[in-house]
């Protein structure tokens, strides 16, 4: 299908989870001298300007990233992730905005390597133009990262972070991102995997964490709602992510995190969050 464009939603509260969960898991990582790889699946465009006519078409990061622009109160994880933001915004006004691969460049060392995956046409040439200037330690490719998964991993270091985070535009990618999960664990047992997902009404999507929790390795599980289910059944209420093989210390940190973003990017009495992690990490 490929109509979906993160260009419409850049900045949103789904982007606000998954990137400060993924600057944690990178923090964690640059713990260590040894090298790691970043591998995303579902790339997008790589970075994104809130001022175009995409962005502003249904200006979704006004009730994100535009919440927590000017505040002072921020939790160290959140001021550590804003902190990236407005480095690319010196002037102080909120236009541009990181997609994850250009996130996790910024924290991630000069060995360190990227390995990046996009399907859509018009957004792999500009994930390209964006890392134009990184070709030693950025690949990109035109491919479906679902299949290529297998293809990076285990990475050469043996240290590395997966982020699986398709637009679910086709409800086969509920299917798909379990299979890729699954492969990718087979393959590298020690890495850390991410999945992003979306809170839908749909069946599927409530089933998809469900259905993740039952795979035999260490995990947590976070979810933020912001408001509540729409009347019609329609439209993304919330989302949240599942790692596989997280840090010891992310429970912790969200648990500070979770119900600020609750209190700031509410929409109505129906927001909340969950935060819950297999036995094995208690």
């Amino acid at each position: 299908m490929l109509s979906y464009r993160h260009a419409f939603h850049a900045g949103n509260h789904a982007d606000i989870l998954k990137h400060c969960i993924l600057l944690q898991l990178l923090r964690y990582l640059n713990q260590k001298d040894k090298p790691y790889w970043y591998i995303d699946t579902h790339a997008g465009a790589g970075r994104y300007k809130l001022d175009s006519e995409h962005a502003t078409k249904n200006a979704e990061f006004e009730t994100g990233i535009g919440r927590l622009w000017h505040r002072s109160d921020l939790p160290a994880a959140l001021a550590d992730y804003l902190g990236l933001v407005r480095g690319m915004n010196t002037d102080g006004r909120l236009r541009n905005f990181p997609g994850s691969p250009w996130l996790a460049s910024l924290a991630m060392r000069a060995d360190d390597r990227l390995r990046l995956f996009e399907l859509h046409s018009t957004d792999i040439r500009l994930l390209v133009k964006t890392f134009a200037d990184q070709e030693r330690r950025v690949a990109c490719q035109q491919a479906d990262g679902f299949l290529e998964i297998k293809s990076v991993l285990p990475p050469p270091p043996r240290r590395g972070l997966v982020l699986i985070d398709p637009a679910y535009e086709d409800k086969r990618d509920y299917l798909r991102v379990v299979a890729a999960l699954k492969e990718g664990i087979s393959r590298f047992a020690t890495g850390t995997f991410a999945v992003w997902y979306p809170q839908l009404q749909r069946g599927d999507a409530r089933q998809l964490p469900e259905k993740l929790k039952k795979l035999p390795v260490k995990w947590l599980h976070a979810k933020l709602t912001v408001m509540s289910p729409s009347a019609d059944g329609f439209g993304m209420h919330g989302s949240g992510m599942f790692i596989v093989n997280p840090p010891w210390t992310l429970a912790d940190t969200l648990a500070e995190v979770l119900p600020y973003l609750v209190r700031i990017l509410a929409s109505d009495d129906g927001a909340g969050y969950a935060l819950e992690h297999s036995e094995s990490l208690g």
